[in-house]
């Protein structure tokens, strides 16, 4: 991964961003030797978040499994089915 000096980001923010565009490899921003900001491309970033949205469904549903919030196949289909017939 790339690092960069913030102040490297200021001055040449147009040629951080080609190269950014280019070579898809995120830029890690530091500041005062800190890390202070990533730079991504933005089909990186979307794809990171389409990532964590399944991530977060998922950690939904195993918490829905360990409090018991769950039902089986054949008692949901019995519930929804009527609602859907509705729609």
């Amino acid at each position: 991964m790339k690092t960069e000096l913030v102040t490297t980001l200021k001055r040449q923010a147009t040629k951080l961003l080609a190269e950014l565009r280019e070579e898809k490899e995120p830029v890690l921003i530091t500041e005062h030797g800190k890390p202070s900001a990533y730079l991504v491309d933005v089909e990186q970033f979307e794809d990171i978040q389409k990532k964590l949205e399944l991530l977060e469904g998922l950690a939904r549903g195993e918490k829905a499994i360990f409090e018991d919030r769950v039902v089986s196949h054949e008692d949901a289909k019995k519930t929804y089915a009527p609602m859907a017939q509705i729609c």
